[in-house]
């Protein structure tokens, strides 16, 4: 079950804590990576994340969205379609992805 957003005065004193209140959820840091490069729609995400449910998906995404790190763009179109992008929040988050790729890439290397 998602984590209701937490206001800023609940925020965790340790920094690092506040960052996994905000990304620490497994859907969430692949939700970052697939945004990363570039907008998406909704179905392009279930199938690029893999084995989320859409109920999942959708409380993940509107989480990170009230947290100030996912825009999502609804068009008056019949059938509606919706994009997520990230927000330039949502942007600053790839040093720590690309460091958490490198360190899983060496964590391969060395116990393949």
């Amino acid at each position: 079950m998602a984590n209701q957003t937490a206001s800023k005065k609940d925020l965790p004193a340790c920094p690092v804590e506040t960052t996994l209140t905000l990304i620490g959820d497994k859907w969430k840091v692949l939700i970052l990576r697939d945004l990363l490069p570039g907008t998406k729609r909704f179905g392009e995400l279930k199938k690029s994340i893999g084995n989320v449910s859409q109920k999942v998906l959708t409380a993940q995404l509107r989480d990170m969205e009230s947290s100030g790190l996912v825009n999502r763009k609804v068009y008056a179109e019949v059938p509606p379609r919706v994009e997520y992008s990230l927000t330039e929040l949502g942007q600053s988050l790839k040093p720590i992805l690309d460091a958490m790729q490198d360190w899983g890439l060496e964590y391969k290397a060395k116990n393949a």
